[in-house]
């Protein structure tokens, strides 16, 4: 029973994966379900663009369910689905001819972040999170790339820079950079 206890990570999706494998329309369509919108909405993060983000989505499933063979259960589905939607999106960018903004010869730290204030109403927040949104859209593509990746879906900049192809340094600057151009974009439309 102990070994039982320290045995690998269990995804709680493991039989509608099984059921996947067997092409079985049913659990292919619940796992679309399950998935789809955060997939979605990381892919919009990346692309910047719904069309791109559709289709990102679109063919993110379709490679999934080719190559569920690839998925050894080590980690949970969702996090092996995710890896696919990233790897697609950035791609995507690649076929833009994504160019990462060239770095300065000075880089400038950033003063630490003030504590967040908490909105005095939900009208307000959700005013708030829209223009944030926009603003995110509009910064260029590899600061708006390296952002999503590091604040919104978690990755280190060590993993941003293998998925990229750049240097972790790198990461950090147009993160950085990324951070600053955001709050002037914020300020200018009345954002503190």
């Amino acid at each position: 029973m102990e070994a039982q206890s320290l045995s690998a990570y269990v995804d709680i999706n493991a039989p509608l994966v099984e059921r996947c494998r067997l092409n079985d329309r049913q659990a292919q369509a619940e796992i679309y379900r399950r998935y789809s919108k955060a997939m979605f909405n990381a892919a919009l993060r990346i692309t910047g663009d719904y069309a791109e983000a559709e289709d990102v989505l679109q063919e993110s499933f379709l490679s999934a369910f080719r190559e569920l063979s690839g998925y050894k259960g080590d980690s949970s589905f969702g996090a092996w689905l995710k890896r696919i939607v990233v790897n697609k999106s950035i791609n995507c960018l690649r076929q833009r001819r994504l160019a990462l903004v060239p770095l300065g010869e000075q880089h400038h730290d950033e003063p630490a972040e003030a504590a967040a204030h908490s909105p005095e109403d939900e009208a307000d927040t959700h005013y708030r999170a829209d223009v944030l949104r926009r603003c995110i859209q509009e910064l260029p593509d590899g600061y708006r790339v390296v952002l999503s990746l590091y604040l919104l879906e978690g990755y280190d900049h060590l993993e941003i820079a293998g998925i990229l192809g750049i240097s972790e340094s790198t990461s950090k600057s147009q993160y950085s950079r990324a951070r600053v151009r955001l709050r002037e974009l914020a300020a200018q439309r009345g954002l503190s």
